[in-house]
């Protein structure tokens, strides 16, 4: 036990830093992914072409070799960004596209008829999106985005081979330096606990939204 309670400030510290790229991802990309979605099912045929050849090239792509090239291929052509800046873009380019590839989803399985309806009752186009088709998308596709929302808690870890010092980083260096596993079963309790929290909220949300029937 005391072993635990002096690894535990180091890893806590690591948690902080996986938070971090974990909300400003979900708050980059969410909001971007709806766009994005909204405009894969727009009448702009080249822009949904480049578009797919984005959602195509991020999701065929390993999250890794993404940070990676960020990191240290960008600088080649001129562009260098610091290791959290390097990591928040690769995550935000990768999960901008899975958020689009569900919004697209849930936004076709919307009925043309009340896009027609909204017509009708004088409403803009944004005004439809806002108030008519987005309370139903987000009910439809609030399942796909909780299981993206858990998988970016634990893909948070690939930041380590940037060199940032994330909860598994601090776990392995703490793992490293006493040659005991212990520190990696703390991380591992760790994350569960914040998938558990993540859980518990996204189960309020669905129940939140089971109104729109």
């Amino acid at each position: 036990m005391n072993y635990v309670l002096e690894v535990l400030p180091s890893l806590l510290d690591g948690a902080k830093m996986t938070l971090q790229i974990f909300c400003w991802t979900l708050i980059g990309s969410l909001p971007l992914g709806l766009i994005v979605g909204l405009a894969l099912i727009s009448r702009f045929g080249l822009l949904k072409a480049i578009l797919r050849f984005y959602v195509w090239l991020m999701r065929g792509t390993p999250l890794l070799l993404q940070l990676i090239f960020v990191f240290y291929g960008l600088p080649l052509v001129g562009l260098t960004l610091g290791r959290f800046d390097a990591a928040l873009f690769a995550f935000i380019l990768n999960y901008t596209a899975y958020f689009a590839e569900i919004f697209r989803g849930g936004l076709q399985s919307i009925d043309k008829g009340q896009y027609e309806s909204a017509k009708v009752l004088r409403l803009t186009y944004w005004q439809t999106i806002r108030k008519i088709v987005t309370p139903q998308v987000v009910k439809i596709v609030l399942p796909s985005i909780g299981n993206e929302v858990i998988n970016l808690v634990k893909d948070s870890s690939l930041v380590y081979v940037i060199g940032i010092g994330d909860l598994l980083r601090a776990g392995n260096v703490a793992t490293s330096r006493d040659v005991t596993l212990v520190p990696l079963v703390m991380v591992g309790v760790v994350y569960l606990v914040m998938t558990a929290v993540l859980t518990f909220i996204l189960r309020k949300l669905e129940q939140y939204y089971s109104y729109w029937k």
